[in-house]
């Protein structure tokens, strides 16, 4: 990253604030991410095991669990997010290095992640046991994935830019917090980042995959 870019976080954000939002960012919902695309694996095993695993819950408090620590902090990243989007402007065209570019990704990947979770979370989670009184099933979720060419394609993508932007985030996590303190640390850092963002979209499309091939039955 260079250095133009790296110096824009401190002189437009306050530490704290800073250190706080890349906190909710990546401890709680990198860990909810990890844990939602393992359990979501088990689509390989079938309806049963991919319902087991994903849609149930041993007891109602474990729901609550989940909306504490993840859609809280979600909503509160978000609000950061958007905050951080419209006050900071890339310097692409007069700095074009790696890093900017790296960061004008970011953002963008930004706002096609909050459109793609704010989807998925109502049309996967809150519409069907709030609406319909039941967890979504199995059988809509394959369907959908491999009858509607439209889902298939902004799950895709949804997923790819998460992948992107998590694992991304992580670098600027690191940054905050003191633990890359050099610019050669940075670049040190790249191929982690890197293999990060491949084995997160590797994991969300063998789910998808799965999914695909479960619904050429339905």
């Amino acid at each position: 990253m260079s250095s133009q870019a790296a110096v824009a976080v401190p002189t437009k954000t306050p530490l704290l604030k800073s250190r706080l939002g890349s906190f909710l960012a990546v401890v709680p919902l990198s860990i909810w991410v990890i844990n939602h695309l393992w359990d979501n694996l088990s689509a390989f095993n079938g309806a049963a095991a991919w319902e087991a695993s994903v849609t149930t819950y041993s007891n109602p408090f474990a729901q609550a669990f989940t909306f504490v620590i993840v859609l809280l902090p979600l909503l509160i990243h978000t609000g950061w997010g958007l905050i951080r989007l419209f006050s900071f402007k890339p310097n692409n065209i007069r700095y074009s290095y790696y890093g900017n570019l790296k960061y004008l990704l970011q953002r963008l990947s930004a706002v096609g992640v909050l459109f793609f979770l704010g989807a998925h979370i109502w049309l996967a989670f809150l519409h069907p046991r709030l609406v319909e009184g039941h967890p979504e099933p199995f059988s809509d979720i394959a369907r959908e994935m491999h009858h509607h060419f439209p889902t298939l394609i902004v799950y895709l993508l949804g997923t790819l830019g998460t992948s992107y932007h998590l694992a991304n985030g992580l670098q600027g996590f690191a940054m905050y917090w003191g633990i890359l303190a050099s610019e050669r640390s940075m670049r040190r850092f790249e191929p982690v980042a890197i293999g990060i963002f491949l084995l997160l979209t590797a994991m969300s499309w063998g789910v998808i995959y799965a999914l695909y091939n479960a619904g050429a039955s339905l």
